[in-house]
């Protein structure tokens, strides 16, 4: 008689009874809410916590109304600073979207959708005006590390996505982390500005710009390692956890 062989120490199971259900990748990690990824919420209120403090005077597209000094040498100086903030904006909501685990293994095609969003419509654009805009500043203090940054956007954003096209999801999910942390890095430098005039320390102007160019790279880098190293590997998109094709039959033909 052709039966059914279960996991090791089960009953085994007659055949023309119903087999169970197939296990997608993920499936366990699925079951955990949303709310035990107790980083998922502190991502979302620091984001929109920036988004709120940049995007308001800009909103208007009034030119006066500007956080950054614009250079009357440069004519586009206001529209190619605003077009790289709503890159920015891009890029920094559908991260949150990319680092949900529940998105990405209950809604796969949303991950997806919101992956190509965040390389073509947010990192790279916005990095790559970033790079424009830097010549026109006016003032050059740190925009040393925030060039770097800018680079290394690009660049670990550009080796995630070609890893995920290759089906590579172990060096998607590394390059995406650390493209993530370069994301995030613009937000160090008004976070040591914002301690040093609510605590009424003494620095520097050109010791802040530098201190914030270059820590919030070093320090976002330091965390996506220590991240990559310390938290499990999730299992890959759209795997199964079944048997190789016909593995199955072969089980259930063993025995007669």
């Amino acid at each position: 008689m052709t039966q059914y062989v279960e996991e090791a120490g089960s009953p085994t199971r007659q055949a023309g009874q119903s087999r169970p259900p197939v296990r997608k990748a993920g499936a366990r990690g699925s079951s955990v809410r949303w709310w035990r990824r107790p980083w998922i919420v502190p991502l979302v209120a620091l984001n929109g916590a920036f988004l709120l403090f940049v995007l308001p005077p800009y909103l208007g597209l009034d030119p006066s109304q500007s956080r950054v000094v614009l250079n009357d040498g440069f004519a586009s100086h206001y529209a190619v600073l605003v077009v790289h903030i709503l890159f920015g904006t891009i890029a920094l909501v559908t991260l949150c979207l990319q680092a949900w685990p529940w998105l990405r293994l209950r809604y796969p095609r949303v991950h997806r959708l919101s992956g190509r969003l965040y390389v073509f419509a947010g990192a790279i654009p916005s990095a790559l005006l970033a790079l424009v805009l830097m010549p026109f500043a006016a003032a050059p203090n740190g925009l040393l590390g925030s060039a770097l940054a800018s680079v290394g956007w690009i660049a670990t954003t550009v080796l995630g996505f070609r890893a995920a096209r290759q089906r590579r999801y172990a060096e998607h999910r590394k390059w995406m982390v650390y493209s993530f942390a370069f994301a995030l890095q613009t937000m160090w430098g008004r976070v040591i500005f914002l301690f040093s005039a609510l605590t009424g320390l003494s620095m520097n102007p050109i010791v802040a710009a530098e201190a914030g160019g270059w820590l919030s790279v070093l320090v976002n880098l330091a965390i996506a390692y220590w991240w990559l190293h310390r938290t499990p590997r999730p299992a890959r998109l759209g795997a199964q956890l079944t048997p190789p094709a016909g593995a199955l039959s072969r089980t259930a033909t063993g025995s007669r």
